[in-house]
Order: structure tokens, then C-alpha cells, then sequence
């Protein structure tokens, strides 16, 4: 099987490592558009937009059977959707909004092939975990903002960077909040027989 994800993300590239040791990264093109203002449908849609836009740029009736997993990831805040930082002051404004608070991080992912009778099929599924932030004062978020982590991530953090000393819990999948929720992914590709 050749395998491709459709995300140029260093931490979802490092994550799928773990579920698939070998594959190709095709980064989608595409402009993201929805209209969808629930998180977890938000992400489910771009993920597929993603997965299908790769998977019909490389699909030929001669590849081996083709696997393409597109993701997408976006922080919630009392169901608005914050998606990564337009500048520093929105960073800072974010962080604002995440401070001594709960969120919801949202991961959809779809996985689109080419079934055993050649015909392509995908599959759609997303993910949520809840995290909590301890109360940041406006010194630790100007602070945190200013080392530039927060540009190009969703709801201007990084978990698994700087902002990791801010978060006091996290409820659901780890790696969700990184970008791609592995267990959740293998447990589905092997129902489907992708493994």
C-alpha cells in the first residue's frame, strides 16, 4: 500500500510515525473553505477536503492501492472556533480568552483509498479533548506570545512546547491536541484494513 498524508505538519508527520512507519507527505493545496460552525464538524469537513484533494491529484488506475489521511485541528472556546493567530495581539487575545479556563481541541481526520475492489472509499471520524489552563498573568502571556510559538498554531499554543508549563489537565487523547489522534486513527485503519 502506498501511504500519503495529505499535512506538511512536523508534529503530525512525527505522530503518524507511529501508526504507519513509512509514507509519503503531500501537502494540501486547497483554500479551506466551510460554512460549518460546530468544531467537530468544521474539522471533519477540511480533513476530507484535504484527504480528497490529494487522493484525486495522485489516484491512477496503476498505483498500488492508495491511502491518503488528511487532518485538521482547531481550538474551541465556548464553541467559537480559534483557528491560528492573525498576529501577535490576536495571540495575545486568545491566550486571554484560554487563561485560568477549559477548552476543547478538535481534530477531524479522514482516510481516503482505494478499497480491495478498487473503487475509492474514505472514512471520516474526529476527535475532542478538553484542556485546562492555569490563570496566566498578562506578563506570562505577553511573555509567552513574544517567543513566537503562538503563530502558527490553533488558539496561539503549543502543547507539546512552552505553553506546556500553563497546562494543569487534560481530558481525552494527548496527541489530539498535538494534531492527530493516533489511537483513535490505528484502531480505525485496522477495522478498515489499512494496516
Amino acid at each position: 500500500m502506498r501511504y500519503v498524508l495529505a499535512s506538511g505538519s512536523p508534529r503530525r508527520k512525527e505522530l503518524l510515525q507511529k501508526v504507519i512507519p513509512e509514507y509519503e507527505v503531500i501537502p494540501a493545496q486547497g483554500e479551506e473553505n466551510s460554512d460549518c460552525i460546530e468544531p467537530d464538524k468544521l474539522v471533519e469537513e477540511l480533513s476530507f477536503q484535504k484527504a480528497s484533494e490529494i487522493f484525486h491529484k495522485i489516484f491512477t488506475n496503476d498505483t498500488d492501492r492508495l491511502v491518503v489521511i488528511g487532518a485538521d485541528t482547531v481550538v474551541s472556546y465556548n464553541r467559537r472556533v480559534l483557528g491560528k493567530p492573525k498576529d501577535r495581539q490576536d495571540a495575545v487575545d486568545m491566550i486571554k480568552n484560554l487563561s485560568g479556563d477549559t477548552h476543547a481541541v478538535y481534530t477531524g481526520v479522514t482516510v481516503y483509498y482505494t478499497g480491495e475492489d478498487g473503487k475509492e472509499q474514505s472514512f471520516t471520524f474526529s476527535e475532542e479533548t478538553l484542556v485546562d489552563v492555569e490563570k496566566m498573568s498578562d506578563e506570562e502571556i505577553e511573555s509567552y506570545v513574544a517567543t513566537g510559538e503562538p503563530d502558527d498554531k490553533a488558539g496561539g499554543y503549543g502543547v507539546q512546547g512552552l505553553f506546556a508549563i500553563f497546562i494543569k489537565g487534560i481530558r481525552g487523547d494527548y496527541y489530539n491536541v498535538v494534531g492527530l489522534p493516533i489511537a483513535r486513527l490505528y484502531k480505525e485503519m485496522k477495522i478498515h484494513n489499512l494496516l
